[in-house]
């Protein structure tokens, strides 16, 4: 097992877009769902073809609590199967997480040519096709191989039943021990990515460092995934990051530069986006990445306005803020794709969120009233200086115009006299030139 493959396709995860399966997906209605399942399964769907997987039929139960064999119970299981053979469906994909047991209980269930997998795997197998640098991979690579450890049991059962008659040979139990040897290398393989990860993450930390140094306004952007993160962030500061109408479309944090109208520069940073049931392994995994996050001075949650699911989408993003310890880090709600909405159904939101921006990265419309409130939450630490920086000290009036707001600036005998709004990183280093 040198590479992990893909749980939708067989073979490397890259084979994804060569030939699309057919899938049959499965909800399980629970009292106190946050989500109901219709929109739930939709978003499984979405995921499915996302992955390269068309969904061919759904089939769902209202159960008090998963059965603990086999999540559904087993007159369900049978007819998940038999609709499975129904359809000539090549995977099941269940919206919950199996544990490792009840997916090996449903695989004996259905076809031996079918898989079963459930939300987390099929994560998983997304995060696999869109990873693109280095640390990215090795990001998603630890999570699947966490994922993988406890789901090696009986991959080597086909040993044993060739062993059944038993006599000479019955005796050494070749499928344990292959079965210890394929955990050890997956041990191995978590700690040697955990490693590298921890080397990358390093350089990164340098990274930041150098731009927290610098004394820059970091802003951060997060939410639901496919809300248009990408898409602003093209918009704001001309980029080309990826974008395009796909969940996860995004993996790999991008920074970068941004000059408010009144001059001074901030760094803007593209992130992974979040998405309800989020695999715990893939919030661990993503730690650096997610760093990003925690380290801005400010957060613009966007969020897709034309959602019907908006709301449930807002307090899953929060969630995972909460989990990773920027909750308390101020933040902007920013509506995206408003040229979608009528002109009521936007009124009616600007009512219920007066303190939110409302916007369309596509059009451009609202982009100047959020750069406006970014400039605002910029300056709100800022103390006013009046200093006098002499002439041979080019250095600092190119600093003070890069990371300062400039109120005033004069040409005098004794140097460039400026009157400014300082953030607390510059304060220390212009205090000296005071005007008295």
């Amino acid at each position: 097992m040198t590479e992990y493959q893909s749980v939708i396709q067989k073979g490397p995860a890259t084979q994804c877009e060569e030939r699309r399966e057919r899938a049959v997906i499965v909800g399980v209605d629970r009292p106190g769902l946050e989500w109901p399942l219709e929109s739930s399964l939709a978003e499984l769907e979405r995921l499915a073809d996302t992955a390269g997987a068309d969904v061919v039929a759904s089939t769902t139960q209202r159960l008090d609590a998963p059965n603990p064999r086999t999540f559904v119970g087993s007159g369900k299981a049978e007819e998940i199967a038999e609709l499975a053979r129904t359809c000539e469906a090549d995977l099941v994909i269940f919206d919950d997480e199996l544990t490792p047991s009840q997916q090996a209980n449903l695989e004996k269930v259905v076809d031996k040519a079918v898989k079963v997998i459930d939300r987390t795997a099929l994560i998983l197998d997304i995060f696999a096709l869109h990873a693109t640098s280095k640390e990215g991979r090795l990001q998603v690579r630890l999570a699947q191989n966490q994922y993988l450890y406890p789901r090696l049991r009986g991959m080597w059962a086909h040993l044993a039943s060739n062993r059944m008659g038993g006599g000479v040979g019955s005796r050494f139990g070749e499928g344990e021990s292959q079965l210890e040897v394929d955990r050890r290398m997956v041990r191995k393989r978590i700690t040697s990515i955990r490693r590298e990860l921890a080397h990358l993450s390093d350089v990164r930390q340098l990274q930041r460092e150098s731009r927290y140094g610098s004394g820059m306004f970091k802003v951060a952007l997060a939410g639901y995934t496919n809300a248009g993160k990408s898409s602003l962030i093209n918009r704001l500061t001309g980029s080309d990051v990826l974008s395009y109408d796909k969940l996860f479309a995004t993996l790999d944090s991008t920074t970068r530069k941004f000059e408010l109208p009144e001059g001074r520069e901030i760094t803007v940073t593209d992130t992974v986006g979040f998405i309800q049931k989020l695999p715990t392994t893939l919030v661990e995994a993503f730690k650096s990445t997610l760093d990003e996050i925690t380290g801005a001075d400010l957060i613009l949650h966007v969020v897709d306005a034309s959602s019907s699911e908006f709301e449930s989408q807002i307090e899953a993003v929060r969630g995972v803020l909460d989990q990773i310890g920027a909750a308390s880090i101020g933040t902007i709600e920013v509506f995206n794709k408003c040229d979608l909405l009528e002109d009521d159904v936007l009124e009616g939101l600007r009512r219920r969120f007066p303190h939110a921006q409302f916007l369309s990265a596509r059009t451009g419309f609202g982009i100047d009233d959020m750069v406006g409130a970014i400039a605002h939450a910029a300056s709100a630490a800022d103390t006013k200086l009046d200093v006098v920086i002499p002439y041979q000290r080019g250095d600092l009036v190119s600093l003070a115009h890069e990371r300062c707001h400039i109120v005033s600036e004069d040409h005098e005998a004794d140097g460039t006299h400026i009157q400014m709004l300082a953030g607390p990183a510059q304060v220390a280093v212009f205090l000296p030139f005071a005007h008295s």
